[in-house]
């Protein structure tokens, strides 16, 4: 590939940044901590994702082959699976020990169309218990025998399943959860992949001239250009699901498509002009023998009616396919994402949203740019795949990206920078050399850097608060690149108003915009009666965090337990340090680190504590507490920027007995915990929820220059 002064420069922008990032590391958490961080680092990188073909699942055989048996649910399933069969009764039963040996946690029937079979199909499949069986005495083909299927359906969602499929583990659970969860979806298909792992098909695409494509077809099914939820042009019927009420309305699969071929992309088009969504879901993935009913030769047997339901289907849809790119244009992700606002996200690694507050907003952020619309793409600077979380941000419909698919992030953004609307590096150890690529490769494009925090505040308040004159001096440092980043970008966003008030003085001539925490408000929150104890959430690779804990269990919480010994503390975050650890099971103190789901606490505990004694930015754990109605004790630098009034929505203390003394008034008094647990929630719906930030998100991201 070919290597440019530019590229030159991101890389030793990077090693620079790395080697300053490593130095104050050391300064401010000490070489025990740092070399941590190194080795977990080191160690997640070497866990990445295999990117070789998929292990393909199959049911396993049992010695005696006996047939797979299925229990019918007593009232009316979820789902309703069609499978049409014509011969072939080996792929039909190994379909069905599929189906019968890795069940979906949704209720189902399974319903098969017996198209005038000739082999032992119609002597063998009644005999299979819970089966429901039906049989054509002619053969009337593949839109037929699913038509009649529908006909006999009883459940919610319709799922069509060719014969010669093996669906893989979770397969329909991941079809039904996009149905449920994402407005609009009328139409949800599977991901296809041949027996030897290659993909087959990630969503079709449809040309001007009615012709049709296998999106990704030979491509690994692991490749991110296929990995996530997206809008299709059509779904393949060999693994489709539909709402049954709207198959109906519809008209189900066109007659006039007999005996088969382009019913299915007919029916994504009559699905998409009564107002919904045709969906490609990665999630759901099927292997799929293509071609063993009908063959693969387009020029014999039923395959030919494939060349002419073309022309039928060009001239039914003529109108509608005027706006779709010609036959000539290879489809690729700037075809696919046509008519859309795209924005491209880069920040130093795939978000945890479990596990800080940066990583919760970020997430808010690239979902409401979804529900509005725009197309997002996310980059990590790190290049690793984030397992379950990569997985999680390609399954909510963002273009996620990882090694080894990328090339080296400054070879992906000269390859890909070009076909996105709008940019946003967050960080600036990350925008300071990429800035120079983007500004080179796609030089209209809009630049926003994402401060997250501002990190030379944040650093100056910890040289101040330790004392520390080398300290001091890494912070300024950090603020001349910081306000160079600041400079370059188009706009600047930050989560607070102190914030904004300070890049104002600091740098004048610079556009900011305030984009801050972005939350929703949890639907039912626990009364005072039904709560008890105290908790602190917050990751611990992040020092303000760690010189918190360590103040409030040294100095405020010995105090608290001295009036209220039954009093138990639970502090909750990733890797917490040893002397941290240390106070677990001592004094009521519960040390959790990470938990997966912190639900249990925010509805449990009647008091969150945010004793930070430096930082910068808002804090999430103020936030997420508050969202839940649990009341809040926090020092002035924690509430910094959040809107809160000391007694009204928020406790403000900043030494130890000030503190402690207000986080027995939150937790004793009854009718002052319901005056701030109210008033924490309106502060929450008025400065920090997705409503609250949209007008800003649709002026940065979504309208045009």
């Amino acid at each position: 590939m070919p290597f440019s002064l530019t590229d030159a420069q991101f890389r030793l922008a990077r090693a620079l940044g790395l080697s300053r990032r490593a130095w104050s590391s050391l300064r401010t958490r000490g070489w025990q901590q740092t070399w941590q961080r190194v080795v977990l680092r080191l160690q997640r990188t070497l866990r990445r994702a295999p990117t070789d073909a998929i292990p393909l699942w199959r049911p396993p055989h049992s010695a005696d082959q006996a047939l797979p048996t299925f229990v019918e649910a007593e009232r009316a399933p979820v789902a309703s699976i069609v499978i049409p069969v014509h011969n072939h009764l080996g792929h039909t039963l190994e379909c069905l020990r599929a189906l019968a040996a890795a069940p979906p946690e949704a209720t189902m029937e399974i319903i098969v169309v017996d198209d005038a079979s000739s082999d032992d199909t119609a002597a063998l499949l009644p005999r299979i218990a819970g089966l429901r069986y039906h049989r054509h005495e002619r053969n009337g083909g593949f839109i037929a025998a699913c038509n009649t299927g529908a006909a006999l359906a009883r459940g919610e969602v319709l799922v069509f399943l060719n014969n010669d499929t093996v669906p893989q583990p979770g397969w329909l659970d991941a079809l039904l959860r996009t149905l449920r969860e994402v407005p609009r979806a009328g139409i949800v298909g599977a991901q296809l992949v041949y027996p030897d792992g290659r993909l087959q098909e990630a969503g079709g695409v449809v040309f001007r001239d009615g012709q049709a494509w296998n999106y990704g077809r030979f491509e690994s099914p692991d490749d991110p250009r296929y990995g996530y939820l997206r809008d299709a042009d059509y779904i393949s019927g060999a693994a489709l699901a539909i709402p049954r009420a709207l198959f109906d309305a519809v008209g189900g699969f066109d007659t006039r498509y007999a005996p088969a071929y382009y019913e299915d992309t007919d029916l994504a088009f009559a699905v998409r002009a009564a107002g919904h969504r045709v969906l490609y879901q990665p999630g759901a993935r099927v292997l799929h023998d293509e071609g063993t009913s009908a063959g693969t030769d387009p020029s014999t047997g039923m395959k030919a009616a494939q060349a002419r339901n073309r022309e039928v289907f060009a001239l039914h849809r003529r109108q509608e396919l005027a706006a779709f790119p010609p036959a000539d244009e290879l489809p690729g992700p700037g075809t696919l994402h046509r008519g859309q606002r795209r924005i491209l996200i880069v920040d130093e690694s795939t978000p945890r949203p479990d596990h800080d507050s940066g990583s919760l907003r970020l997430v808010a952020l690239m979902r409401m740019l979804l529900e509005e619309g725009a197309h997002v793409a996310f980059v990590p600077a790190d290049g690793r795949h984030a397992g379950r979380y990569t997985r999680e941000l390609q399954a909510t419909g963002v273009e996620t990206w990882s090694e080894p698919w990328t090339g080296g992030i400054a070879h992906w953004l000269r390859r890909h920078t070009t076909r996105f609307d709008v940019a946003m590096l967050s960080r600036h150890f990350v925008a300071a050399p990429l800035l120079p690529l983007l500004r080179r490769h796609a030089p209209r494009l809009r630049v926003l850097f994402d401060s997250v925090d501002l990190h030379y505040l944040r650093e100056r308040r910890a040289a101040e608060l330790a004392g520390d004159a080398a300290m001091l001096a890494i912070a300024r440092r950090t603020r001349s690149r910081e306000l160079a980043v600041v400079a370059a970008a188009d706009a600047t966003l930050v989560v607070s108003p102190a914030e904004r008030e300070l890049l104002a003085a600091d740098a004048p001539g610079a556009r900011v915009e305030l984009l801050s925490n972005l939350h929703r408000l949890s639907a039912r929150t626990a009364a005072w009666e039904q709560r008890h104890g105290v908790v602190f959430v917050g990751g611990f690779h992040h020092p303000p965090n760690v010189d918190a804990m360590r103040w409030f269990l040294t100095g405020v919480w010995p105090r608290i337990r001295a009036q209220a010994p039954m009093l138990d503390f639970h502090c909750i975050g990733s890797d917490p340090p040893d002397d941290l650890r240390a106070h677990h099971g001592r004094d009521g103190v519960q040390v959790h680190g990470h938990v997966a789901d912190i639900a249990p606490w925010m509805d449990g505990c009647r008091v969150a504590v945010a004793p930070l004694r430096f930082g910068a930015g808002v804090k999430g754990k103020i936030n997420l507490s508050m969202a839940h109605g649990q009341p809040v004790v926090a020092t002035t630098v924690a509430a910094e920027g959040m809107h809160l009034h000391d007694g009204q929505d928020v406790l403000l203390a900043d030494d130890a007995d000030a503190f402690a003394q207000a986080v027995l008034r939150a937790h004793e008094d009854a009718d002052a915990w319901s005056r701030l647990a109210a008033g924490g929630r309106a502060n929450v719906e008025r400065h920090f929820s997705v409503d609250a930030a949209r007008e800003t998100v649709r002026r940065l991201f979504l309208a045009a220059d």
